[in-house]
């Protein structure tokens, strides 16, 4: 059995009081949100969008992942 390891996803708050999730394993995925389940979700659905251009053009997908496919 292969172990696939999620993806993290750091929270931060802005001086402005919206709350920042991000994705450190893909460089520029982040949302902000007004409350962090808002920006979770937003970070999320931008991380899928991203890995799904990753695999369409051919780039290889962060580490953690590699394991999600077997073909």
């Amino acid at each position: 059995m292969v172990s696939i390891e999620p993806l993290r996803i750091e929270i931060d708050r802005e001086a402005d009081g919206r709350i920042l999730a991000s994705v450190p394993d893909l460089p520029g995925v982040m949302a902000y949100g007004e409350t962090q389940d808002a920006a979770v979700r937003k970070a999320k659905s931008i991380a899928l969008q991203v890995l799904a251009d990753m695999v369409a053009s051919g780039d290889d997908v962060p580490e953690p992942l590699k394991a999600l496919f077997a073909a």
